[in-house]
């Protein structure tokens, strides 16, 4: 275990650990760091475009990690069946994962652009789309981000939901077939209940990923319009490497990792109630 201790001290542990100093002091590059104490917390507090980010990071995360689960559950039960084309559906929806996300967001910016964006132009054909584009209209934009997410991640999740299927002992669904269970009954009392670890590891990586949404956000629109897509790691960039306020950003860093670590653990203590054995 040494070699991935030390990997993780080196590019985990010790980068977390200066940005929590740097959370402390008004570090802004050209200045030596000056010890603030708690100035750059409190200065969240009226901040409005931290509160702003902090919404729209929430609102991403409560749309996008419940959508992306149940779809990736979807394709796994039917992609676990015997049909035709089986294996091109799996490797077509598991494909966007292996793919880099900002080469991902550049062709979904050019799919749904309004003038040449094929997307845009099959929606527009049945009455669905904005004249002024997806990514600068501010009730659409995020929509957009979402779906660009969602498609992304959901091969990665049906591939742990399908190893789940794989080890779900088959006696068990002949036993609810003699027992006159339905297809559905058998889903609901059989196969749901047993993937309880499953969802469990998928709801925390789904989450995870959702509350550090930025590649796409940057390349797609860049936090706008108005800055209804800017979520808290954008909001740190933009605080860090543009204001050059590293201090402040940092701040911002560890309220997401504080974030982030009660929501894992809230959904950690309730799935655990949930695991199964069999």
């Amino acid at each position: 275990m040494l070699p991935s201790i030390v990997i993780l001290g080196v590019f985990v542990v010790y980068p977390m650990t200066q940005a929590l100093y740097l959370s402390f002091t008004d570090y802004d590059v050209l200045n030596p760091a000056r010890f603030v104490g708690l100035d750059n917390y409190s200065r969240l507090v009226g901040d409005g475009d931290f509160r702003n980010a902090l919404l729209n990071t929430l609102y991403y995360a409560v749309v996008t990690t419940p959508v992306s689960v149940a779809l990736a559950l979807l394709f796994a039960v039917l992609l676990n069946m015997k049909l035709p084309l089986r294996g091109f559906a799996r490797t077509a929806i598991f494909m966007p994962v292996v793919l880099g996300l900002a080469v991902v967001a550049i062709a979904w910016s050019f799919l749904l652009d309004p003038d040449i964006g094929l997307i845009s132009y099959w929606l527009g054909e049945i009455g669905i789309g904005t004249g002024q584009g997806w990514l600068r209209d501010p009730d659409l934009a995020m929509p957009a981000v979402m779906l660009v997410g969602v498609w992304k991640n959901v091969g990665f999740y049906m591939v742990i939901y399908l190893a789940g299927l794989q080890s779900i002992p088959r006696d068990l669904y002949e036993a609810a077939r003699i027992d006159g269970a339905s297809a559905w009954q058998q889903f609901r009392k059989v196969t749901w209940p047993l993937l309880a670890n499953q969802t469990m590891l998928v709801t925390i990586l789904a989450a995870i990923a959702t509350l550090q949404a930025f590649d796409q956000i940057f390349v797609m629109t860049g936090g706008g319009p108005f800055f209804q897509t800017e979520t808290l790691v954008m909001l740190i960039y933009r605080s860090g490497f543009e204001h050059f306020e590293f201090g402040y950003a940092a701040a911002i860093s560890w309220v997401l990792v504080l974030l982030i670590l009660v929501l894992s653990l809230l959904q950690l203590l309730y799935f655990r109630r949930r695991a199964v054995r069999y």
